[in-house]
């Protein structure tokens, strides 16, 4: 995706609004100059309603850069308070899809460590030093095996930095094309990593809202699962 192409908006209103991002694609700028959600998504708020102006959006959640899946902003400063106490306080709903390029022989289990993140190196590890690493747990099934890969969903309970790639990466399970943390394949714009649901409560309904949305990009569309 470019600044040229359509934004898919999943749902708006004065409030929120709930986006899917392209792999490739930063959650908000930096120094590289690429592009990124928050510019996207300020685009296209600023024509749509013909702003004058700066548009105000809240960046309360982040995805990976080379990771793909919905996305939540907010569009007021209220919203976007009490949507990030919320995911302080564990109240929204983030699950994944994920290929491993290995056969994952326990179908369904969960995985809690401490992790620490080398900043220079830009990677995140386990590590047995609680006091300088942070609580991580996520819980998964195994869906669907084919051509010796695993088709994973993830409830992400906590949401670490590279989290989902370092827990599994350190029991010797790695997604597709995620090199940086040891996959045999190698992709530098995208890994087989998917953010396919996500819920929250609305920030003044108080209504739960969930929002699914299954990738059908490679290597996913292999299996039967993603085709129902």
């Amino acid at each position: 995706m470019d600044k040229s192409e359509k934004l898919n908006v999943l749902y708006e209103d004065n409030h929120v609004i709930v986006v899917e991002k392209k792999s490739g694609i930063l959650s908000q700028a930096d120094k590289s100059g690429d592009v990124d959600m928050l510019t996207l998504v300020k685009s296209y708020i600023k024509e749509k309603y013909d702003k004058k102006g700066e548009v105000f959006l809240g960046l309360v959640h982040r995805l990976d850069t080379l990771t793909s899946g919905i996305m939540v902003f907010a569009r007021t400063s209220k919203a976007a308070s009490r949507l990030s106490d919320d995911i302080r306080q564990g109240k929204m709903n983030k699950k994944y899809l994920a290929v491993f390029e290995e056969v994952i022989e326990k179908k369904k289990g969960s995985f809690e460590d401490y992790l620490a993140k080398d900043s220079i190196k830009n990677i995140s590890y386990v590590t047995k030093d609680k006091k300088n690493g942070k609580y991580s747990k996520l819980e998964y099934e195994v869906l669907e095996i084919k051509d010796g890969m695993s088709l994973v969903k993830i409830n992400l309970i906590t949401g670490r930095s590279h989290q989902i790639r370092v827990q599994f990466a350190s029991r010797g399970y790695h997604i597709v094309g995620d090199a940086k943390y040891k996959a045999k394949s190698k992709d530098k714009d995208k890994i087989a990593l998917h953010a396919c649901e996500l819920g929250f409560y609305h920030p003044t309904k108080k209504e739960l809202m969930t929002f699914e949305l299954m990738s059908t990009r490679p290597p996913f569309d292999k299996f039967d699962y993603i085709k129902l």
